[in-house]
């Protein structure tokens, strides 16, 4: 009897690690069924042992590959469609292969992202913890020596240091606070509401709104190389590819390019006039189309949507950062001059 599996959905890595072995056991004429008896000798963890185990008792019970995945509840729906699709079409080796590429491309576009905000986010988070205690450590005992030299502060001092004797006397509302932003980190990273709300406003960003929509128009390009090249009509693929993006802005998009190409609009025409594509781009996708190349074309708009993700991220992060040490430092450099001016005006009248 297979283990209770938790069941969380497979990462881009993970998924893209699963279709790569199991495209790898399939060209090579092994079985789907004695792939997945492979993969579970060789398996990582007892959880994935677990989801293989889970996977192959399914699949004794039905005969179906898709069915097999499906029943064990860790697999993306968008994967899942695509294998079924690459099992009535006799070209699961090839979809699976395919899948590898795609999934691996959005590991690498998450990847990337990552690595852009995690080091300013460390940086935020140590001169905010520098500012803080400098604010509730420091300036109260400052404050202190200048009251027992009769010496007043005045301006930005007086603000500073009472916002200092602030924190320090309404510790709890600050703490009650912080779990509150902690609450909403949650709310907005781990729920799908949560995310939804997110890339809607960070959509809105200047700094973010060319790298959230190039993500999309990347995913999409990807989905529909991958969908045309397992034999889906240019509609059964833009309903299936638009289904990737998370994005509520790019989602408006889809829609505007699925009615237009209902009402009897070439896609391409389509592409552009709802924004999608660029006009290059856009006109790729007739060439595609006119020649019956669609598929290439759009997995060459996919890499080249990846070279300008990347490109677009260090350029933001070469704007970020330098920005956010500006601001950091002329605040910690306010907060240490609110300490040393009127200290140097009672050395001087030693």
């Amino acid at each position: 009897m297979a283990k209770q599996v938790q069941k969380n959905t497979l990462s881009n890595a993970e998924a893209a690690s699963f279709c790569s072995q199991m495209g790898m056991i399939l060209h090579a004429g092994i079985s789907a069924i004695e792939g997945i008896t492979i993969m579970n000798e060789d398996a990582a963890s007892p959880q994935e042992a677990a989801i293989l185990e889970s996977i192959y008792d399914e699949f004794m019970k039905t005969g179906n590959f898709y069915e097999a995945l499906k029943s064990s509840g860790v697999f993306p729906s968008y994967l899942l469609n695509m294998v079924r699709l690459g099992e009535q079409s006799g070209r699961l080796d090839e979809v699976m292969h395919a899948l590898a590429a795609y999934y691996e491309r959005e590991a690498n576009i998450a990847g990337a992202i990552r690595h852009a905000v995690t080091y300013p986010m460390i940086m935020v988070v140590m001169m905010l913890f520098i500012i803080l205690l400098l604010l509730t450590r420091v300036l109260p005992v400052f404050h202190q020596v200048f009251h027992q030299f009769g010496t007043g502060v005045t301006g930005i001092s007086k603000t500073l240091m009472d916002i200092g004797t602030a924190m320090n006397r309404y510790s709890v509302v600050f703490v009650v606070l912080f779990l509150l932003l902690a609450a909403a980190f949650l709310f907005f990273s781990r729920t799908a509401k949560g995310r939804e709300l997110f890339l809607k406003a960070a959509s809105k960003l200047r700094l973010s709104h060319g790298i959230s929509d190039k993500t999309a128009a990347c995913r999409f390009a990807g989905g529909m190389a991958l969908t045309l090249r397992s034999g889906l009509t240019t509609e059964e693929s833009l309903a299936m590819a638009g289904s990737l993006s998370e994005n509520p802005v790019f989602q408006e998009k889809l829609d505007k390019c699925r009615s237009l190409t209902e009402s009897g609009e070439d896609l391409s025409s389509a592409l552009a006039e709802s924004e999608i594509f660029s006009g290059l781009y856009a006109r790729m996708v007739t060439v595609g189309y006119k020649t019956g190349s669609l598929d290439e074309v759009m997995q060459k708009i996919a890499d080249r949507y990846e070279e300008e993700i990347d490109e677009k991220i260090s350029h933001t992060i070469g704007i970020l950062e330098p920005t956010l040490v500006a601001v950091l430092s002329v605040v910690t450099g306010l907060i240490l001059l609110s300490v040393m001016l009127p200290l140097m005006g009672i050395l001087s009248g030693f």
